[in-house]
This record gives structure tokens, sequence and C-alpha cells, in this order.
């Protein structure tokens, strides 16, 4: 896919009977990525921001999980960041999944894994 657009869709981890598909925000445009979860009290699935190479949780409410995606989805790093933080920037990171602590580890989402966004379609 190549132009991203703010809107929702679906997080794919895994493949065949291990399969899990989580509910995604997107937020492509540079207002919505500088938002990302600020404000909030949680996330219902996650949020992908693109394009995007490092985060920071301040004025974050809650603990979250980080991922860094290359340009072919595939998970570089997985960070937990508590409120208050600025991550590192990741060179090979284009995009930014996040989620609340402990929600990656449960989907089997970790380095080496490759997932799929697909955008709902409006």
């Amino acid at each position: 896919m190549g132009k991203w657009r703010n809107g929702g869709g679906t997080l794919t981890v895994g493949t065949g009977t291990g399969t899990q598909e989580v509910p995604l925000r997107i937020a492509a445009s540079y207002r919505a990525r500088m938002r990302g979860l600020l404000g909030v009290e949680g996330v219902d699935g996650a949020l992908l921001i693109t394009p995007c190479g490092s985060v920071h949780t301040f004025r974050m409410r809650f603990t979250i999980d980080v991922a860094y995606l290359d340009r072919k989805f595939n998970v570089l790093a997985v960070r937990t960041m508590k409120p208050g933080r600025l991550g590192l920037p990741r060179l090979r990171a284009r995009h930014v999944v996040e989620s609340e602590a402990g929600a990656m580890e449960k989907w089997g989402l970790r380095p080496g894994t490759r997932v799929q966004v697909t955008a709902t379609t409006r």
C-alpha cells in the first residue's frame, strides 16, 4: 500500500491457525501522528503511526507497548514504555504500532514477526 490515510483497519499477526486480527486505527496525517494516544485512557486494539521512526510517552496516561516496523512490516523491536519517556529512534523503522502494555505479547508480536496491515476502505 502506497499512500496511507487516517482511518481504521486490521493488524494481522501470525499465519495459519495462530493468526490474531487486531482492530487498528491508522494515524497518517501530521496532526493525527502528533496526537497519537495522547489524552486517551486506553486503546481498543492498536494504533499504527506512519511514517514514524520514534515515539515519546510525555503526557500519556498509561504504559504502552511499542513495535517498530520496517517498510515491509517486519517487526524490528518491541518495547514497553511508561509515561514520560522518550524512545530511541530506530533507523530502519518506517511505521510504529502502539497498544496497551502486555497486548503485543498476547498477540505473539515480537522481533522478527511480519505483520499485515489492511486499511478499511471508505
